[in-house]
């Protein structure tokens, strides 16, 4: 393996030099002056010849027919049945931190429910002072924020703790979103009702088939979770829980219900079917850590990756990808090229925000040789993402949820890059 990267040099200044030098030559296309002339230049191309569609063609604006390829996908085998199954974030198409409304993974227990929001009404009883029923219009006469937060699945990266499962990054990693949520602060209703002295949790349901409940405790209740009602500016999809649903910042995502239509007040967690047979840590012993809500900080490099080859030759290259945790924000993230011998900081760029996805990237020189591609998030609290193997280390192979291991891809000479895993 030593021979493999002999020679690799990564370096953002060569990268910018060199582009700078070349006159952009460096990462453009050599004109064709010796050669053929390109077609792409010298021929009238057919969007010129003729007029495009009004403003009145596409009342609500559609993506470009050529990014058609750019969807939410599902695993078949993972898939038994789509009203109660997942897709997936295409991650790898996509660059900032903001995840498009129409492109949020979904995870369903009983399928999308289509509900009036004339009909919808929030109800919350238990130990309050005055059992209250809302409207959507009485909610939005609430005080309302704007927060952007990830909201990624415990099961995110699940099928990978024995091992290297599926090949891509929207696969491995897509069951997270980020977007900006507009709702009310949860503690505002909660004091509309009045809790009782011995109120310490709340469950929360849905109005799906499904009826998908779980139980939080009320210091986190009071704290920074949403009744949200828009995302990204617009009104909740339906997949996304339309008209109202509970954000519970930083936390894994089932507890934050859709559909949201009551919170009961009591003394105690309910212990309900996804807080009990599901949503806990299997160990090793076959015991099961329960209520481990937070998720851990994590990244991801999304380009190269198994659906994002390199498709140029060797010369200047840009690795880019995301990081986020439950605990805070992203400083910095370590990346390395050549499977963990030399570790380089990436450059963090755009919003830093609390509990939401980070962008990072990486410029470097690729000469040709094959890549052992991973990073490593640090967040703000001085957590560092750990590697699989130390997590196994701790809580075995049975486990489905929480694995925040460290990702490695391979790239070949081709730019081919596949899921493997290295020790």
């Amino acid at each position: 393996m030593d021979k493999i990267f002999k020679g690799m040099k990564p370096s953002r200044r060569s990268f910018l030099t060199g582009a700078a030098a070349a006159g952009a030559g460096a990462v453009a296309t050599v004109a064709k002056g010796q050669g053929a002339p390109d077609p792409a230049i010298v021929e009238q191309q057919p969007w010129r010849t003729f007029l495009g569609e009004g403003v009145d063609a596409y009342p609500y604006g559609m993506p470009s027919e050529h990014e058609a390829h750019v969807i939410r996908r599902s695993v078949p085998w993972l898939t038994a049945d789509p009203i109660s199954s997942v897709n997936f974030t295409p991650l790898h198409e996509l660059d900032g931190i903001i995840t498009p409304n129409g492109l949020c993974f979904e995870r369903h227990h009983g399928g999308i429910a289509e509900v009036d929001p004339v009909e919808h009404r929030l109800m919350i009883n238990g130990l309050v002072d005055k059992q209250m029923v809302f409207t959507m219009e009485d909610l939005k006469r609430f005080p309302r924020e704007n927060h952007v937060y990830f909201l990624e699945c415990a099961a995110n990266s699940g099928m990978e703790w024995a091992g290297a499962q599926l090949n891509g990054c929207q696969f491995t990693h897509g069951m997270i979103h980020n977007v900006m949520y507009t709702g009310i602060p949860l503690r505002l209703l909660l004091e509309e009702a009045g809790v009782k002295t011995n109120g310490k949790w709340i469950m929360v349901e849905g109005a799906d088939a499904a009826g998908m409940n779980r139980s939080i405790p009320i210091e986190k209740a009071m704290d920074d979770c949403l009744i949200a009602f828009k995302m990204n500016g617009e009104a909740l999809r339906p997949e996304q829980g339309y008209p109202v649903r509970l954000v519970v910042p930083g936390w894994e995502g089932n507890m934050w219900v859709k559909w949201l239509r009551r919170i009961e007040v009591g003394d105690q967690p309910w212990h309900a079917r996804e807080e009990t047979s599901k949503y806990t840590d299997l160990l090793e012993n076959g015991t099961a850590r329960r209520f481990t809500w937070e998720m851990d900080a994590k990244s991801v490099i999304t380009n190269p990756s198994p659906q994002a080859p390199i498709t140029h030759g060797p010369g200047p290259t840009v690795l880019t990808g995301v990081a986020w945790s439950g605990r805070g924000t992203i400083p910095r993230v370590d990346v390395t090229i050549d499977g963990g011998k030399n570790w380089y900081q990436a450059r963090m760029s755009g919003p830093s925000l609390n509990k939401s996805m980070h962008r990072f990237y990486f410029e470097f020189d690729w000469d040709g040789t094959p890549l052992l591609l991973q990073s490593r998030a640090h967040d703000s609290t001085g957590y560092v993402q750990p590697t699989k193997n130390e997590l196994r280390a701790i809580r075995g192979e049975n486990s489905i949820y929480h694995n925040n291991g460290i990702q490695t891809w391979y790239v070949n000479e081709q730019g081919i890059a596949e899921n493997v895993e290295i020790s």
